[in-house]
């Protein structure tokens, strides 16, 4: 089911145009293991480059080391976002993103739930091209990202690039939900 909400106009003008302007898609990436890429560092780095030719990557934010949570037996996580502009539809960019983490060695059906992984990607908003948030509620995809607001190691990262974006359902900003934490 598909609804559109929140004009993103105003709060984002550094990243959406006017005629002629993509799709603007907020990720966060996440990894705690080493890889056949490196450390935890050089695999957030692979995933990015990974992105790339999914769109134009416009921001990325810093890496930030962050605890792990729900399962708290792993290592220590690095996190960061990233903003992508794009031609493709939310489905299909998932889709592509499920498939940089297979890429990079992530078997979702095989891994614990919250547990270890060498990348995480999560498709948090989806600001569509003609300026408006998507609310998607779907069995593969639920937009916006549906716990982003009581995670720190998401939001601080996101802050960092995109601080005005507003949560189409709880019209708060980025930096409002991370003020709350």
């Amino acid at each position: 089911m598909w609804v559109r909400r929140g004009n993103l106009r105003g709060c984002c003008a550094g990243f959406l145009g006017g005629a002629g302007m993509k799709a603007v898609a907020a990720i966060a990436l996440g990894s705690n293991l080493v890889s056949s890429f490196g450390d935890r560092e050089a695999n957030l780095i692979e995933a990015v480059r990974l992105i790339r030719p999914l769109g134009e990557v416009t921001a990325v934010s810093s890496f930030y080391d962050t605890e792990p949570v729900g399962y708290l037996d792993q290592p220590i996580f690095l996190n960061a976002a990233l903003l992508l502009e794009t031609e493709l539809e939310p489905l299909t960019l998932l889709r592509e993103l499920l498939m940089v983490e297979k890429a990079m060695g992530r078997d979702r059906s095989i891994t614990v739930a919250k547990g270890p992984r060498v990348i995480d990607l999560d498709l948090l908003f989806y600001v569509g091209s003609d300026g408006h948030q998507l609310v998607m509620n779907s069995e593969e995809l639920v937009l916006p990202h549906p716990e982003m607001q009581g995670r720190r190691f998401v939001l601080e990262p996101l802050a960092e690039i995109a601080p005005g974006m507003v949560h189409p359902m709880l019209k708060l900003t980025v930096r409002e939900m991370l003020d709350r934490l």
